[in-house]
């Protein structure tokens, strides 16, 4: 099932930690409408500007999925409203796509994940509330938690 242009169902919902233990990872109906939101709003944009192809490394995640990699009580990826990403171009570094969507689009959180600062390491987490989007832009890094902004 196509959600826009360039993103499927499938591909949202994938995951080898649920096809390893056999969870099933199907989205709700409403889960689907975040997502399709998401794609519209989120991916097709990012795809658009960089205009190359890419797969979300996270999207939809079921209750037990997200148990299952440790995720949050709370997190938006259970509601379909949450995507894990990065650009496959050596010259687009996740701190430079973390930038460019805090420009250039709508969302409810953008977190810079796990970065390093060396290249390649981490992914950048955009999540997508389509009633009230706080714009909240987040560095995590493990051993120090959350930083409010980006790395210079």
């Amino acid at each position: 099932m196509n959600l826009s242009e360039h993103f499927t169902l499938m591909e949202l919902c994938k995951s080898q930690t649920a096809e390893r233990l056999g969870i099933d990872n199907t989205p709700s109906d409403q889960a689907i409408a975040n997502l399709k939101s998401m794609c519209e709003n989120i991916l097709e944009p990012i795809r658009a500007h960089y205009g190359v192809p890419f797969s979300p490394s996270s999207a939809f995640r079921c209750k037990e999925l997200n148990q299952a990699i440790g995720g949050s009580l709370r997190s938006s990826h259970l509601l379909g409203l949450a995507v894990d990403i990065e650009i496959p171009l050596a010259s687009v570094s996740n701190p430079d796509l973390a930038r460019w969507v805090q420009k250039n689009l709508v969302f409810d959180q953008c977190i810079l994940e796990c970065w390093t600062g060396e290249p390649g390491s981490g992914w950048v987490h955009i999540g997508d509330n389509i009633d009230d989007p706080r714009g909240q832009v987040l560095t995590y890094t493990r051993g120090k938690g959350y930083m409010n902004g980006l790395p210079a």
